[in-house]
């Protein structure tokens, strides 16, 4: 345990607590990947274990704000938007970059975390938070990956585990 801030996610309970070194804390509602937990490249799974927050992006934004390869589109989330995108992965608000912290688990080789290009980032309000389902990332409201965004900075340490 980490006597910093910290971020630690349960994949049991899909609930984030943003940890503050003096003890307070924030629990968010989560989805992490449907195929649950795993670290392999292409596996769809959420890695466990330590990483950091190599970077954060999309402060400014607006909510709602639509990422492509990590870059605002210039797009804003609507519902016709998603009518004109059927199937598209929705990466708004914020990302939180993920690198892993543990060689040859969850950093380096077929197993690393940034290279998988895990995130925390928001998500529409029309898809479900609370359960398992995105592709490997963690999965927020927007409100809350804002908040989120606002409170930590890069190198925040995360531990994801089950």
């Amino acid at each position: 345990m980490t006597n910093e801030m910290h971020i630690r996610v349960s994949l049991a309970s899909q609930e984030m607590v943003l940890q503050d070194a003096d003890g307070s804390h924030i629990v968010y509602p989560v989805s992490t990947a449907l195929n649950g937990a795993g670290e392999r490249i292409n596996s769809e799974c959420t890695p466990r274990g330590w990483h950091r927050v190599r970077c954060i992006i999309g402060q400014g934004c607006p909510p709602n704000a639509v990422f492509t390869g990590r870059r605002f589109t210039g797009e804003i989330y609507s519902e016709e938007l998603a009518r004109i995108h059927p199937g598209r992965d929705w990466i708004l608000s914020r990302i939180l970059w993920l690198s892993g912290s543990e060689s040859g688990f969850n950093r380096g080789g077929d197993c690393d975390t940034l290279r998988r290009y895990i995130y925390i980032h928001g998500t529409p309000d029309t898809e479900p938070v609370g359960i398992p389902c995105s592709h490997g990332c963690i999965r927020m409201r927007n409100h809350d990956v804002i908040d989120l965004a606002s409170r930590i900075t890069a190198g925040t340490a995360v531990l994801i585990e089950e």
